[in-house]
């Protein structure tokens, strides 16, 4: 009888969970009854599916008050590493209301969020962290959630953007514990990202094929596996995994504009599934432009419409390109003037060209300050690009390719972003169609080579190469 107490016991507290969000097993103090929700949050965690995993660890809580990884649980929810996001405030309440730790492991694990949520600026408490979770991994080095939350704070820690140097310390990291762990989110999730350039992409191809099968009802899981895909030029996948995705969502809220929306957009550019394209661009303009109006549906709107026009396809009667009265949006509208620039260069009116590149100049100096070096030479290259179809508008087409020749060297030296092209006309791109007008096509086709370095696949340039 004692000996079946003992077991009993052991597995009520080791955690283990097979599930449609991914696999995980974590050994913890908590109750029997909170383990379902623990687990499952702690994989949507991996997952990146914030919402649902703040939900799950306060189910946790709710089943055992005295539970302390639940709230450390929580708390990590308030921290998105790759995308530069914190909500220090919230995460700060949440460790207020946390119990003490009941074994010497959890006390280790929320002393790294004093770390995190400490003293210093966002920036420096990143990277204490990294440091703090480091220790934690060495002290644990059987745990794979340690491992993995390990390799994402290494990430976090990219804050001039991706360096070659930092993601492959994390990747360093993933790969020894994923021969053993194939079906873990975090470690899948994490060496996708530490692997979604156009340089390291084939080495990602493993993760991405396992991911979306081992979390097929996590819509970001799903989409993930794209970023490989897309650092590929592999668009029959992107659009698979971007469809999966956006149904997922669409079972809690709307999926017109977004992440997904946007990636499978520019995978239908991409196979020249131009009816489709233009079927989500109108939808994404309706849901942009409702009474209920956001900054980021216009962004997601933006981002949609550049890509559109920069596919070369016109925009149609019906397509907007300011926000609505008393909505600021200065990025949105930075970025939509930017599409307005390129459709008037389609025209080939030098009148409509000068308004457009007008209107451009505005909306750049009206824009929010970019935080990172490489976003803010985003925005630069995009302005220049303006200007120098405004010569070619002008008949200084030479002039032009000789400003291009240094806009697309600018360009080929921003740290590299994993999906869609940053810039959504490439400069290298367009130097190459300029070249091409110039009777240049040696010239012009080693510039699409160019171009192809940085956005593999990309079927505006790759037609172009024999």
């Amino acid at each position: 009888m004692r000996r079946a107490v003992i077991l009993i016991t052991f597995l009520a507290v080791s955690g283990f969970a097979q599930q449609d969000v991914g696999k995980v097993a974590f050994a913890n103090s908590g109750a029997a009854a909170a383990q379902e929700p623990f687990l499952r949050g702690l994989a949507q965690l991996h997952n990146f599916e914030y919402d649902s995993a703040a939900t799950l660890f306060r189910r946790a809580q709710e089943l055992d008050p005295s539970f302390a990884m639940a709230f450390w649980g929580e708390a990590m929810t308030h921290t998105h590493p790759i995308w530069f996001q914190q909500d220090l405030a919230a995460a700060r309440a949440v460790l207020q209301r946390a119990p003490k730790a009941k074994t010497e492991r959890e006390r280790d694990y929320l002393r790294t969020l004093d770390v995190l949520y400490g003293d210093g600026t966002k920036n420096e408490r990143d990277v204490k962290y990294s440091e703090a979770m480091l220790a934690l991994h060495a002290k644990y080095p059987g745990d794979v959630d340690a491992t993995a939350f390990t390799a994402l704070s290494i990430l976090g820690t990219a804050h001039e953007g991706r360096d070659f140097a930092t993601y492959m310390r994390a990747a360093a990291l993933l790969e020894e514990v994923f021969p053993s762990n194939r079906r873990h989110p975090g470690v899948l999730h994490y060496l996708i990202h530490s692997y979604d350039d156009p340089v390291h992409a084939p080495l990602g191809m493993r993760a991405a094929r396992l991911y979306g099968a081992v979390a097929p009802n996590a819509g970001h899981a799903l989409h993930m596996t794209s970023h490989i895909f897309v650092a590929m030029g592999m668009w029959d996948d992107v659009i698979d995994a971007n469809r999966r995705a956006i149904e997922v969502v669409k079972r809690e809220r709307p999926a017109v504009c977004g992440h997904y929306p946007i990636w499978l957009h520019y995978g239908y550019l991409q196979k020249h599934r131009n009816d489709e394209a233009r079927g989500m661009l109108d939808a994404c303009r309706a849901f942009a432009f409702a009474a209920d109006t956001s900054r980021q549906r216009l962004a997601d709107y933006a981002d949609m419409v550049a890509n559109h026009v920069a596919a070369g396809l016109p925009l149609g009667e019906a397509d907007r390109l300011t926000p609505p009265d008393g909505v600021s949006a200065p990025n949105a509208a930075f970025t939509m003037a930017y599409a307005g620039m390129l459709a008037a260069a389609q025209g080939g009116d030098a009148a409509a060209m000068q308004a457009a590149v007008s209107n451009l100049r505005n909306a750049y100096k009206a824009r929010e300050t970019e935080k990172t070096p490489g976003r803010r030479m985003r925005a630069d290259v995009m302005m220049q690009e303006g200007e120098v179809l405004l010569l070619v508008a002008n008949g200084k087409r030479a002039e032009a390719i000789a400003l291009l020749e240094k806009i697309a060297e600018n360009e080929h030296e921003m740290p590299l972003e994993f999906g869609p092209p940053e810039i959504p006309k490439p400069a290298a791109e367009l130097l190459a169609e300029q070249l091409t007008a110039a009777g240049r096509p040696e010239e012009a086709a080693a510039a699409y080579r160019r171009s192809l370095e940085r956005a593999p696949g990309r079927t505006q340039s790759a037609m172009h190469i024999h």
